[in-house]
């Protein structure tokens, strides 16, 4: 008999907790049987105003949200929760095909997406990834701080300033931000950020590590001379601004 996988816990041993919001009661029921089988504690809404009140009450450590919902759409949910502090990562689940979906969910402020219809062992298996990238089951650390030039990032308060300033990152930002940091002055292709950052490849969609370039650019190299540099048809590269 095969030995069982280990469960993945908080650091206190409590469970992972996840909230699954689709219209679909099914659906829901599906990808919760499969998260409980993990040991995960589980919440599901099928509306985005069930999804904001369980939210609020449940602190989730992750949430799956589909875009389509009958009252306000995911996006709409998604701002509402960041706002009221709900800071949880956010799988979104879209329209087969819809490219558009995808991005806009991104753009939000979404961590990941899949298509539907879906693999339950590919969502399981991203949302674990997601969950592992949040700072109480980061246990991998070369050293809680990491400078290069007037940039900081503390893995182990998971802050980030930039020559003083404090810069506020979504746990995949931040996770983007770190695999950079950690290799200053090296270039890094496409498909390395997605096998390091992200664990997928995406089916070769490449756009999410541009998406996610931006986002980081606007919030660091807006505070001083830019330091992400884009090397053409090679990939992306962080450097101190003093190296020019």
């Amino acid at each position: 008999m095969s030995a069982q996988r280990p469960r993945m816990t908080h650091v206190d041993g409590s469970p992972v907790r996840a909230l699954v919001v689709d219209d679909e009661p099914s659906l829901c029921d599906i990808l919760a049987m499969a998260l409980r089988h993990e040991g995960w504690q589980v919440e599901t809404a099928i509306t985005g105003q069930d999804a904001i009140r369980t939210a609020r009450s449940a602190d989730p450590d992750v949430i799956v949200l589909d875009i389509m919902l009958p009252d306000i759409d995911g996006l709409t949910v998604l701002q509402r929760l960041r706002e009221s502090g709900v800071d949880a990562p956010v799988l979104f689940l879209t329209a087969k095909d819809s490219l558009d979906d995808r991005l806009a969910g991104l753009d939000a402020g979404g961590d990941d997406y899949v298509t539907k219809p879906f693999n339950l062992g590919e969502v399981v298996a991203r949302l674990q990834g997601l969950v592992r990238r949040t700072a109480w089951l980061d246990a991998e650390s070369t050293g809680p701080l990491i400078t290069v030039g007037d940039l900081s990032l503390d893995e182990d308060s998971y802050e980030v300033a930039r020559a003083g300033v404090a810069v506020e990152l979504s746990p995949t930002e931040f996770q983007l931000l770190r695999f950079l940091m950690r290799n200053p002055r090296r270039v890094h292709s496409k498909a390395q950020i997605l096998d390091n950052v992200w664990d997928y490849d995406y089916d070769g969609r490449s756009t999410v590590v541009d998406l996610y370039i931006s986002y980081l650019r606007r919030k660091i190299d807006t505070l001083g001379p830019p330091m992400i540099h884009t090397i053409r048809g090679v990939g992306y590269m962080l450097k101190p601004a003093a190296d020019g």
